[in-house]
């Protein structure tokens, strides 16, 4: 897949491209099923596949107050799209001034001079372009003149079926994710839900419990689980996938209070060092909620069941 970032130096194909536009958040089992069919329209009048999409996601500038965690970062989601085997993603940048462009501007710049568009799919109620001014009659009406068809797209559930009632979505995801509902969110994903970090420097506490862990900072914006024990896998960065025993929580065990909720994998059967290093976290399965216990001992006790539990689930 080659990614494209400047729209000046688009490659416009000369036999034309099939588009999806979207942001694409988690490219989940709806986004992937769009792109299937975009393939199989792309193979069937010999063009090239493409994906439109954006450096963040665009409420987090026109409506920062409530613009939603993110599902995958930008790296994450263009490793997913590559997997999806897509030609092209080009990747706007997207920040005040690109939210005030006229819509047509976008389909004249985007779609037709950068792209050459000859087939663009999109949902039924999908909006773009400064005030949402711009949707799919508009296209009809661009694509006309332009030369490119544009075509709908139904809404499906985990099952890859056309749906109206709770079709697969990010916002779905999401509020899975926050509601502790796992197996929910990972089948609409397709896959586990994967949080990306760097490992920091915690009180050492794990340590001392005799079940060493890695401390990931997750950026804020990054959508995580409830807070709870999970097993999952933990991905270093020479891509080496190692069984994990996941805590997600504020230690209540040992803290009356937590601002923010601590993501600890203890890597069974490992003792390296991560320290300052990138890693990739992914929930496979929810184990049980965090508890507070009376003493250090219930607590490892616990610990040792969750790890056998962990080690059991993936092995």
């Amino acid at each position: 897949m080659d990614v494209l970032r400047d729209i000046e130096t688009c490659p416009r194909p000369e036999e034309g491209t099939a588009v999806t536009i979207g942001a694409f958040d988690g490219v989940h089992k709806g986004h992937r099923t769009v792109i299937r069919a975009l393939q199989q329209r792309a193979s069937a009048e010999g063009l090239r596949t493409a994906v439109v999409t954006f450096d963040r996601h665009p409420a987090s500038v026109v409506r920062p107050e409530s613009a939603p965690q993110l599902l995958t970062d930008l790296d994450q989601k263009l490793e997913l799209l590559a997997d999806c085997g897509v030609d092209y993603t080009l990747v706007i940048r997207f920040d005040e001034e690109r939210s005030n462009e006229p819509a047509p501007d976008f389909v004249e710049q985007v779609l037709s001079a950068c792209l050459n568009a000859k087939v663009v799919a999109v949902g039924s109620d999908f909006h773009f372009g400064h005030g949402r001014s711009g949707n799919v009659a508009l296209l009809q009406e661009m694509g006309a003149e332009l030369g490119f068809e544009v075509i709908g797209h139904d809404l499906v559930d985990a099952s890859g079926q056309p749906t109206l009632d709770l079709p697969v979505s990010s916002t779905r995801i999401r509020k899975a994710l926050a509601d502790g509902d796992l197996v929910a969110a990972n089948g609409m994903l397709g896959r586990p839900h994967e949080v990306r970090g760097v490992v920091a420097h915690g009180d050492g506490r794990a340590r001392e419990l005799g079940f060493r862990t890695a401390n990931v900072a997750v950026p804020e914006a990054i959508c995580m689980p409830a807070d709870g024990i999970y097993a999952g896998w933990y991905v270093t960065p020479d891509g080496v996938v190692r069984p994990s025993a996941i805590s997600l929580g504020r230690r209540p065990t040992f803290y009356e209070f937590a601002d923010t909720s601590l993501l600890e994998a203890h890597l069974i059967d490992f003792d390296g060092d991560l320290y300052g290093q990138p890693a990739k976290v992914q929930f496979v399965q929810w184990l049980r909620d965090e508890l507070r216990f009376d003493s250090v001992d219930a607590l490892i006790e616990q610990m040792a069941l969750d790890v056998d539990e962990a080690r059991s689930i993936l092995s």
